[in-house]
Parts: C-alpha cells; sequence; structure tokens
C-alpha cells in the first residue's frame, strides 16, 4: 500500500539534530522550504516551525 505525499507539510520541534534531521529528510523526500522559519521559546527550550512543499 503506498502513502501519497502531502502537498504541505509543518515540521514543529526543538531546534536540536532531530528537527534538522527531518528537514533534512523531507528536502531529500521531493520537498523544499516554503517561508521563512519560525522560532519562540518555552520555558528556555526553542522550537522552531519551518514549512515545506512538494516540488512540482
Amino acid at each position: 500500500m503506498s502513502k501519497e505525499k502531502l502537498a504541505y507539510k509543518l515540521l514543529t520541534g526543538p531546534d536540536d539534530h532531530s528537527f534538522c534531521q527531518r528537514v533534512s529528510d523531507a528536502l531529500a523526500d521531493g520537498y523544499e522550504l516554503y517561508g521563512s522559519p519560525a522560532i519562540t521559546s518555552n520555558d528556555g527550550v526553542n522550537i522552531v516551525a519551518q514549512a515545506v512543499i512538494l516540488k512540482k
């Protein structure tokens, strides 16, 4: 059973290696960055968000 890729994803999480790996994996899977990343802080932990869209 093949899973259809979403045209848009919003990746979020702590600003760490794991988040960077998820963004890198999305790029390798045919997505491209969409817009600028966002960052906020929650109890001293930086939380980031990056939108990606499937390349046309």
